[in-house]
């Protein structure tokens, strides 16, 4: 029997046909668990913290190169006041 470490859920898995490495679903909490271990198996809650991270860093890189752009558009409206 698994169970999950963020719920302590019952995980319905076979104990003997799970891989290290395999990704893992609890059914009551949602959280996505990594195999880290077999015999005995050992599960690590996967963090979404670290996804958050990833796409805060991608919205900052489009919001700079997005900065340059209004710079061109402020230069061009500066050209047709000349």
């Amino acid at each position: 029997m698994i169970r999950c470490p963020e719920c302590s859920a019952e995980i319905d898995v076979d104990e003997d046909e799970v891989e290290e490495g395999e990704i893992l679903s609890c059914p009551e909490c949602e959280s996505e668990l990594e195999v880290s271990q077999i015999h005995p198996v050992h599960l690590n809650i996967i963090s979404d913290d670290d996804d958050d991270d990833d796409d805060d860093e991608e919205e900052e890189v489009a919001e700079n190169g997005d900065l340059p752009e209004k710079k061109e558009e402020d230069d061009d409206e500066e050209e047709d006041e000349e």
